[in-house]
């Protein structure tokens, strides 16, 4: 038997804990699912054109899943297995989320999709493993259980908080023409 095959249950809390993070990363997807084409189209793109400049999200995925996956299975530091690819990406996804909306042109936005997707993938492929490297077999299920809750919960939050901005904090969701709204 491996060291890995004795894994110590863990508590609720301690499951609770492993799995927010997911609630980030879907805060993150669903920010970027709600307002991407609204500041495409702020910064000169037409509709007809959207397809092409999303086309980054799912290539981004197929490519950089597979490798981030590969490499964090095989990444061991003082910090942990994942934890470096937990903390480069949410630290790149933070950094495209704030630059994307303050765009200066159209293939700055477009670029920073490419680099937001590609970090979001970075920080959730070795999220999914984790709770496959930390619990024990009879506590899979309420791991991958909770993942999923902590991603519903963050795709309904990130899908309310432009209306929550405008509509409760007051945040303008109007801008002049060129200008993405603050409440993006």
């Amino acid at each position: 038997m491996t060291l890995l095959s004795h894994r110590p249950r863990l508590s609720g809390l301690a499951i609770w804990n492993m799995c927010v993070g997911f609630f980030g990363i879907q805060i993150g997807f669903g920010l970027q699912n709600a307002n991407t084409s609204r500041i495409f189209q702020t910064l000169g793109a037409e509709v007809d054109s959207l397809a092409i400049l999303w086309i980054a999200a799912p290539l981004t995925g197929l490519l950089v899943q597979p490798l981030v996956g590969h490499f964090s299975d095989k990444t061991w530091t003082r910090f942990g297995r994942r934890r470096p690819y937990f903390l480069v990406g949410a630290i790149l996804t933070t950094l495209a989320l704030i630059a994307m909306p303050n765009s200066p042109g159209l293939w700055f936005a477009a670029a920073m999709l490419w680099i937001m997707d590609a970090s979001i993938n970075i920080t959730m492929e070795p999220f999914r493993a984790f709770v496959g490297d930390n619990l024990p077999e009879e506590q899979r299920t309420a791991g991958y259980a909770m993942q999923s809750f902590f991603i519903g919960a963050g795709a309904v939050f990130a899908s309310v908080l432009p209306w929550l901005l405008s509509n409760v904090f007051g945040v303008v969701s109007t801008a002049e023409a060129g200008v993405v709204p603050l409440s993006v």
